[in-house]
């Protein structure tokens, strides 16, 4: 057998996991298609954006809170996404890794505090 053939042997448990999964999802979709109800009104079809009604003005202006809570949710959630991997090698990277990561902190900090300032955590 050459290398060529086993190479795609070692892939042959994810195709049969992927086929295996897409006939599930298939199935699943079918049995909730068919036996489900039906039962649409007014309420269930009109659009719904974001908690309150859509608008018809594209170039509508928003508040300034919505994008600074994205931008809190992107500097936390990165913030934990680096925070993991560098808590489990801590011991194998010294005092390199502690200095990068205060300085990767103090960045995150420095972002939290404009946020603070400008409001993104006061709510109406």
């Amino acid at each position: 057998m050459d290398t060529g053939n086993v190479m795609l042997l070692e892939y042959l448990p994810i195709f049969i996991f992927l086929v295996f999964a897409l006939i599930f999802a298939t199935i699943m979709l079918g049995i909730g298609f068919t036996f489900g109800p039906h039962n649409p009104d007014v309420e269930k079809n009109s659009p719904y954006e974001c908690g309150f009604e859509a608008f018809e003005d594209s170039r509508m202006k928003f508040d300034i809170r919505y994008y600074l809570v994205a931008i809190l949710f992107i500097i936390f959630d990165l913030e934990i996404a680096f925070l993991f991997p560098w808590a489990i090698v801590i011991h194998d990277i010294g005092i390199y890794g502690l200095i990068s990561m205060a300085i990767f902190l103090f960045i995150l900090i420095i972002g939290f505090i404009y946020e603070w300032k400008k409001g993104a955590l006061e709510w109406d």
